[in-house]
């Protein structure tokens, strides 16, 4: 998109929201421990039509901190395709997980934590609230979800 073109709709930010949790690989994931030190990193992650699911060691600081704080911040990578979700966290330990999930998850990544030597576990990100623009022009409609419930 260049600086020239118009807006997209939110019906139109919505559907490319969507294709690219089918397509991305890896995504922005912000969490906080208990004194607000933050902790940025990107993961693997596959969609499941309701939620993202992640997975990485329990005890490095962002399976802590997304363990206790039970919220994150998820973003795609691009500062002029902005996406920023909002989500509630659930925990599943590697022998909680659903199969479903862990399936999608290996069959995209290539990757089965639950065979890794190392021990992981699984994070289900419920989004509760997704903003998505093309720079400024876009700032004004950017909210496509609030609550759990998409605005479009």
């Amino acid at each position: 998109m260049t600086i020239t073109e118009g807006a997209r709709s939110p019906e139109r930010r919505k559907q490319d929201v969507l294709e690219r949790l089918e397509r991305e690989m890896d995504i922005w994931v912000a969490s906080a421990d208990g004194d607000g030190v933050p902790c940025l990193v990107a993961l693997w992650f596959v969609w499941d039509g309701e939620a993202l699911w992640m997975a990485t060691r329990p005890g490095n600081p962002t399976g802590r901190n997304l363990r206790t704080g039970r919220r994150t911040r998820l973003a795609f990578g691009d500062t002029r395709d902005v996406v920023l979700i909002d989500g509630e966290v659930e925990v599943h330990d590697i022998d909680e997980v659903p199969a479903a999930a862990a399936e999608a998850f290996r069959a995209k990544t290539g990757w089965d934590p639950r065979n890794d030597s190392a021990t992981y576990a699984y994070y289900r990100v419920r989004p509760c609230a997704v903003q998505a623009w093309h720079e400024q022009r876009e700032l004004p409609q950017r909210h496509l979800m609030r609550n759990g419930m998409w605005l479009v």
